[in-house]
């Protein structure tokens, strides 16, 4: 519905129709790179590049941050 409106506003032949939407949506897609997406990202929690540490300084215990142990202890 909202396409169809947008199409019959636009002055023109098909052909000059179709040119003026592609560049109305390159200009949309545009500015979402240049504007919006950038002020978005700044309150994205996954843009968070910082890594959480302990009060030492050290790395929070988990599957990544673990003792090594030997392959009999593993399999034990």
């Amino acid at each position: 519905m909202m396409y169809g409106a947008l199409w019959r506003a636009l002055p023109g032949p098909a052909w000059v129709r179709a040119l003026t939407l592609l560049v109305l949506a390159a200009a949309v897609v545009l500015a979402c790179f240049e504007w919006l997406f950038p002020v978005v990202a700044e309150h994205m929690p996954f843009n968070d590049p910082n890594v959480q540490t302990g009060t030492d300084g050290a790395l929070p215990a988990g599957p990544v941050a673990r003792d090594a142990a030997e392959p009999s202890e593993v399999l034990a």
